[in-house]
């Protein structure tokens, strides 16, 4: 560790003694950890270097930043360095307090939470003379209370999406300390805004370049979505003619839609010529209405779907539309932090997946979703969490066995074994004792492949693991459920079963 005002507090104790009482910022501490294993969600190293007498605990993060986690789970940063976060902690004594502020609350009001906060602190201790003392000792400015708020609020605004501290046991992540993060569409769309602003300004080389860039393109069609303006016309249909590239997607029928609304029956061939790209097109744009229909029907069309599908707030949209959006600008951290947020509040509240038609079952689509979602971020823990709940939540015994295959499947990828064979025990259980008959059918069809082949997979990561016992018992089950298939799905199956087997003979 290189940061200065560390190291004059670790070599002298008078220093040391200062910032452990009255500023809390006790190095001692720092031997006791947290009061929980804990994580950055980005996976970065963190280090311990302090901690307060509530449980709260600093830490330095990779790139010198510190981190600041109290025993509630709160967490936020509070500088770039452990000398802006103790020139913050040394200025301001009751930084606690100050969290909610920021420069915009104007002086008036910082002064007098600062000065409350304070008065109070001094009835029970000085602190104007050990501040003076030990702010000059590590060569701090003076600052007024105003611009210390300022650097705390702008440092609490860092900590996401790359700072997010998650309890390393359950996943969860911790809420912010400070500034609420901006709504996750803000960042994600602006680059779609600026191309919009470009396309307006019909900058015809910029044309090309957003329409022949797939990113860019749904970028620029989702601005345009909260963005409406009746000049439009003309580079939408340059952006649907090109989005048709890429089959049936979201953005494509959104395309359709802001053409469709201005009513122009000379754009129906247009319209027409997108739905026969192929099969998805004419699946997905088939209510669209034929060649020589009314304006006032191309309207309804397109008001109906737009309603039901699009709108004009960002707000309102899915939070995957901006997570797939993040991930496909490279913004990992950002798209993470959002779906670990969206699956810490359906484990909180699980009444979130209840149906609107039917309040007493659940939907439990949205944590199959997330599960996907995780695994292309390469997030196996938090894949698995939300695979484990929505196993957890499955009525049927089809569906139970479904989820639980996936689970197993994922714990095998993320080198979770002994999770595995459990969970694939379980999922044989379930086969053994259905409770209903939806898997009255299960030998014949590709379910039964599945399980068979999910069974050798499992057996040979068990073999190469060098676990001879568990390889032959889990072998021995998979061969149960092979004799158990249809002669067409055990087919498919065959080789990798061999395979299985002279792998795990090489062990035994």
């Amino acid at each position: 560790m290189t940061d200065r005002a560390l190291r004059m507090l670790r070599q002298d104790p008078r220093l040391a003694g200062l910032a452990a009482f009255p500023f809390h910022f006790d190095l001692a501490r720092a031997a006791h950890g947290h009061v929980e294993e804990v994580r950055l969600a980005s996976g970065r190293p963190l280090e311990v270097v302090a901690g307060d007498d509530t449980g709260g605990t600093y830490f330095v993060c990779a790139d010198g930043s510190v981190l600041y986690a109290d025993s509630e789970g709160g967490a936020g940063v509070l500088g770039s360095s452990v000398e802006v976060a103790l020139d913050i902690v040394t200025g301001l004594p009751g930084w606690h307090d100050c969290t909610g502020l920021s420069p915009e609350d104007g002086e008036e009001k910082i002064l007098a939470c600062v000065a409350q906060s304070e008065e109070e602190i001094r009835e029970y201790h000085g602190i104007d003379e050990e501040r003076a003392e030990l702010r000059a000792a590590l060569g701090f400015p003076e600052r007024s209370a105003v611009e210390l708020v300022g650097m705390l609020h702008a440092a609490l605004s860092r900590t996401e999406p790359d700072f997010v501290l998650l309890n390393a046991e359950e996943g969860c992540a911790y809420e912010l300390i400070g500034p609420p993060a901006p709504a996750l569409w803000e960042p994600v769309l602006a680059a779609g805004r600026a191309d919009l602003a470009l396309l307006r300004a019909d900058d015809r080389t910029a044309w090309e370049e957003v329409a022949e860039d797939p990113v860019r393109r749904r970028l620029a069609l989702r601005a345009a979505q909260f963005d409406r303006a009746d000049d439009d016309s003309g580079l939408l249909r340059h952006l649907l003619r090109h989005e048709a590239r890429s089959s049936m997607t979201d953005e494509l029928r959104l395309a359709a839609v802001l053409v469709g609304l201005r009513g122009d029956t000379g754009d129906l061939p247009l319209l027409h010529e997108v739905r026969q790209t192929d099969f998805d097109t004419a699946c997905g744009l088939g209510e669209m209405p034929e060649p020589g229909a009314e304006a006032d029907e191309l309207r309804q069309w397109a008001r109906e779907l737009d309603d039901s599908m699009f709108g004009t707030d960002p707000a309102d949209e899915p939070v995957s539309t901006w997570t797939d959006l993040a991930r496909d600008q490279g913004m990992t951290e950002l798209a993470r932090v959002a779906l670990i947020r969206e699956l810490d509040g359906i484990v909180m509240d699980q009444s979130r997946l209840r149906r609107p038609d039917a309040p007493r079952g659940l939907a439990t689509a949205p944590l199959r979703a997330l599960a996907r979602d995780f695994e292309e971020l390469d997030d196996h823990t938090q894949a698995l969490r939300a695979q484990r709940l929505y196993a957890a939540l499955q009525e049927s015994a089809w569906d139970r066995v479904s989820a639980r295959l996936e689970q197993t499947r994922l714990e095998r990828v993320a080198g979770q074994l002994p999770e595995a064979v459990g969970t694939s025990a379980a999922l044989r259980d379930t086969l053994a004792a259905p409770g209903d008959d939806t898997l009255r059918h299960w030998e014949c069809v590709n379910l039964g492949r599945f399980i068979a082949e999910e069974h050798y997979r499992l057996t040979r990561a068990l073999a190469d693991a060098d676990h001879p016992e568990e390889a032959r018992a889990l072998l021995a089950a998979a061969d149960a459920i092979l004799g158990e298939l249809s002669e067409n799905a055990a087919n498919g199956v065959r080789e990798l079963a061999e395979e299985t087997a002279a792998r795990v003979r090489e062990i035994s």
